[in-house]
C-alpha cells in the first residue's frame, strides 16, 4: 500500500483507501469493496477495481487510480484545450499554449495530471518548465508519461 501512497503524494495529494480491502496478486493491487473481498480467494485471476503493478520497484498506476486521484481537488493538474487533448493520447507532450488551467504544484519536476475541459483523466507527465514562469507558448510544457491512447498503441504493434 505504501507505493500506492506514495505515488499518490507526488501530486500533492492523498486518497484514503481501507488497506484491508486491498488485494495484491503477482505485483498487481486490487481494490474489493467489502462483499467481494469475502468472495475473493487467494489465487484469483481479476477483482474489482485494478490500481496497479510494481515492476522492478517501480510503481505503474492504472487509469482508475488516476481517475480515482483527479477526483481529489487538491491534486496538481493541468486541463487543456481539445486539440491539446489528442496530441497527449496519442503520445505527445503537452505545449503552454494548450493548457488551459492549472491547479496545485506549478513547480518543475512535478507530477501533474492532465485531465480534459470535462475533468476526465487522460492520464499525467510531469512538469519541464516552471508552469508559473513566462515563456514561449511553443515550449514544451509537460512531458507525456503516460496516457490512456497507450493501450490501444501497445495493441497496434502486437497485430
Amino acid at each position: 500500500m505504501k507505493l500506492i501512497t506514495d505515488f499518490v503524494s507526488q501530486f500533492g495529494t492523498n486518497l484514503k483507501v481501507d488497506e484491508s480491502l486491498i488485494a495484491i496478486k503477482q505485483g498487481r493491487f486490487y481494490l474489493l469493496g467489502r462483499v467481494l473481498k469475502e468472495f475473493v480467494s487467494r489465487d484469483f485471476f481479476y477483482a474489482g477495481a485494478y490500481l496497479g503493478k510494481v515492476r522492478r520497484g517501480v510503481f505503474f498506476p492504472s487509469f482508475i487510480l488516476l481517475s480515482m486521484i483527479a477526483l481529489n481537488k487538491d491534486a496538481n493538474r493541468v486541463t487543456v484545450d481539445e486539440r491539446s487533448e489528442w496530441l497527449f493520447i496519442v503520445g505527445r507532450d503537452l505545449f503552454k499554449r494548450g493548457i488551459l488551467k492549472i491547479a496545485g504544484s506549478k513547480r518543475r519536476g512535478a507530477y501533474t495530471l492532465v485531465v480534459n475541459r470535462h475533468g476526465e483523466s487522460l492520464g499525467f507527465g510531469r512538469i519541464l518548465h516552471g508552469l508559473d514562469e513566462s515563456g514561449k507558448e511553443s515550449q514544451v510544457a509537460v512531458k507525456n508519461i503516460s496516457d490512456v491512447g497507450d493501450f490501444l498503441r501497445r495493441e497496434r504493434h502486437r497485430a
